[in-house]
């Protein structure tokens, strides 16, 4: 073998295929033999072919011209390729293959994953929510409480973390009970409260310490600890 030989495979270049559509034609329902006439007509491209036929295309593959023409045919009625027309310098109109609506196909399914995702996630919120509240209230939710706390996340826009923040405040405060954590979830929304420390600092702001007297001061010196809470149902 000639060094010159190692130099010419070298100079032909190289063909990168995108990860992202290796691990997706699958899910756009391209099979091995359209998938891999894409990678062919791919590399024309690069390579400076625009417009393979479907003989240089089956040179290259274990398909005849007949089945490469097919697969083109078929691709191209799916919207896996497009022919567009250019111009070069001489006013020669040139036909040439495009993969745009391949990348756009790819696109909208990669969006349309990240949106499932994001619902999954949001579903998987609500039900973790309505354990919690749950647990909190030893007891499964009537029906006019899980209508209750759908409300909340889906017409008040209240994000989950902070409904469980209020469903904390109603627990610290001894009140557990819809209409007071309704009325924690109206005061931070007129508030602009958006965040978990948002509504900390919002609740500290109505919290009182309680101070013992002198004269109740136990005689021991002993700190007896109380939570202090702010009575969100007095605030109307």
């Amino acid at each position: 073998m000639k060094i010159n030989n190692v130099v010419e495979w070298f100079e032909q270049g190289n063909l990168s295929i995108p990860n992202i559509l290796m691990n997706h034609y699958k899910k756009l329902n391209l099979n091995e033999e359209e998938f891999m006439l894409v990678l062919h007509v791919f590399s024309f491209i690069n390579n400076g072919n625009h417009f393979p036929t479907p003989t240089q295309i089956s040179e290259r593959m274990t398909l005849d011209t007949s089945r490469c023409m097919d697969i083109l045919r078929s691709l191209l009625q799916r919207g896996f390729l497009e022919i567009d027309e250019e111009v070069d310098f001489q006013s020669v109109r040139h036909e040439k293959y495009s993969l745009t609506p391949l990348w756009e196909k790819l696109f909208i399914l990669l969006l349309n994953e990240k949106q499932q995702q994001q619902i999954v996630k949001q579903e998987e919120k609500q039900v973790n929510l309505y354990t919690m509240f749950e647990q909190e209230f030893g007891r499964p939710l009537s029906p006019f409480e899980c209508e209750t706390l759908s409300m909340w996340i889906d017409q008040d826009n209240h994000d989950p973390l902070i409904i469980k923040a209020a469903l904390r405040e109603a627990v610290m405060s001894g009140k557990l009970n819809f209409r007071y954590i309704d009325r924690i979830l109206f005061e931070w929304k007129k508030n602009g409260v958006k965040t978990i420390e948002q509504a900390q600092n919002h609740s500290k702001k109505f919290r009182q310490p309680k101070t013992s007297s002198k004269e109740n001061t136990p005689k021991d010196d002993t700190y007896q600890r109380t939570i202090p809470f702010y009575n969100w149902l007095e605030n109307e």
